[in-house]
């Protein structure tokens, strides 16, 4: 794994002793960033189920002002911040080590894309969405986007949010949901 862009690019990130994390692919982190860089600014970014910190990084290396970086997995902590450490990023993150509930009440912030990478079997994805709408902590203009496989469905809307579009690379999927736009 490695950082595609930005002010990080070519920073090699250290991935999992194991398969009980499943790091977003490089193809698949770069769909994301040129799927949203062109409809939102990336002034705050969270990055639940973090796993190794690369969804968040790359956010940072892109130039995104703030990452959350949150997970319950201690060890997925553990690596996170031994990659925060290793790419030098000091300045905009926040480490939370708590599960995906506790890490949305403990972001005191509205964020512009919040990333979702669940363990694809455990069936959070439209819990997740729907108790970021609850919280209100996407921004109007704000995107959610959710990494999943052929196996989950979401539905066209969860609470006010709707569903913009879904992507496949490979056999990973990506899911985007928004606000739907106000009329003038």
């Amino acid at each position: 794994m490695r950082i595609i862009a930005g002010s990080l690019k070519g920073r090699k990130i250290q991935g999992p002793a194991d398969d009980r994390v499943r790091p977003t692919s490089d193809m698949v982190k770069e769909a994301l960033f040129s799927m949203v860089t062109h409809h939102v600014d990336l002034g705050v970014v969270v990055d639940l189920f973090t796993g190794t910190g690369n969804v968040g990084l790359e956010a940072l290396s892109r130039g995104a002002e703030k990452v959350y970086f949150c997970d319950a997995s201690r060890d997925s902590i553990a690596l996170t911040r031994e990659n925060i450490r290793h790419c030098g990023v000091t300045e905009g993150v926040v480490v939370l080590n708590s599960d995906w509930r506790r890490s949305l009440e403990r972001i005191s912030e509205k964020a512009d894309l919040i990333f979702l990478d669940p363990p694809y079997k455990a069936g959070l994805l439209e819990d997740c969405i729907s108790e970021i709408d609850a919280l209100d902590l996407l921004n109007a203009d704000g995107i959610i986007v959710a990494e999943h496989d052929n196996d989950t469905v979401l539905p066209e809307s969860i609470g006010g949010l709707l569903q913009l579009k879904t992507r496949r690379y490979g056999k990973k999927y990506l899911t985007v949901f928004a606000y739907p736009e106000e009329e003038e």
